[in-house]
């Protein structure tokens, strides 16, 4: 995937590391970045938080902000990415939180995503609405989270 390889490139160059808080992408942004020739010199790890309460219990999200709106919400991506950036002792935390499909979850409908960056200085949340299967929303997702990286943290591209 293009935008992993830029992405473990700009890492690489600017001495930081990255970790993956992933919900509907299952490890597919790890694997993207894995994937990538030089990438365990900068990804940590990452922590599939597929149910809500390890949302909670592992990566910190605040249990009243799950209980008042849901794991699908812009604050929640947030604190996925600071929690795994903590947690995998991280310079960068990448989350993805969202509806993949075929069914609506907390009331949003299917197609539903959110995907946060927070690093030193960067807190960096989009909202989306992907149209099409599982499969392309879960592609789509991986797709944002890695260009709103590139797009938020400093250095040279």
């Amino acid at each position: 995937m293009p935008d992993a390889r830029a992405l473990v490139g700009l890492l690489a160059r600017t001495g930081l590391t990255v970790a993956a808080a992933e919900s509907l992408t299952g490890g597919l942004v790890a694997a993207s970045l894995v994937d990538v020739p030089g990438a365990s010199a900068v990804v940590r790890g990452g922590v599939v938080a597929y149910a809500t309460d390890l949302k909670a219990s592992v990566l910190g999200v605040d249990a009243e902000l799950l209980a008042a709106r849901g794991a699908v919400d812009p604050d929640v991506a947030l604190a996925m990415a600071a929690g795994v950036r903590r947690v995998c002792g991280a310079d960068v935390g990448l989350a993805t939180t969202g509806v993949a499909g075929p069914d609506p979850q907390d009331g949003r409908p299917p197609g539903t995503v959110h995907v946060a960056v927070v690093a030193a200085g960067v807190r960096e949340v989009r909202s989306l609405v992907l149209a099409g299967d599982r499969a392309r929303v879960r592609a789509g997702t991986v797709r944002a989270v890695l260009a709103l990286a590139l797009a938020a943290l400093p250095g040279e591209r």
